[in-house]
């Protein structure tokens, strides 16, 4: 668990504490939007192989708030986040 004054945590609190997070591969939720960024890091997911961008990552149902690896770790005690699994559209319990 990370420090309470850790750079990455900027208010994120208000609106992904205890939020219900899905692993899985990367895809835009915006047709308008061809990447996204980590919530805390500000790592950048984008779709295909381009170089220095995540192609997997946690992320909320609607695929709006995306979470790398990393900061995941990190965080999950902080923000005690629920974990399922992603399957045809919806998220299940592991």
């Amino acid at each position: 668990m990370q420090e309470p004054k850790d750079w990455r945590l900027t208010n994120q609190k208000r609106y992904l504490n205890e939020k219900v997070l899905c692993w899985k591969r990367y895809q835009s939720a915006n047709p308008d939007n061809d990447h996204d960024h980590c919530e805390f890091c500000f790592a950048k997911f984008m779709e295909g192989n381009t170089q220095n961008t995540l192609q997997e990552g946690y992320t909320t149902f609607d695929s709006y708030n995306w979470i790398c690896r990393s900061c995941y770790e990190d965080f999950k005690d902080i923000f005690k986040w629920k974990i399922k699994r992603f399957n045809q559209s919806v998220c299940e319990d592991r």
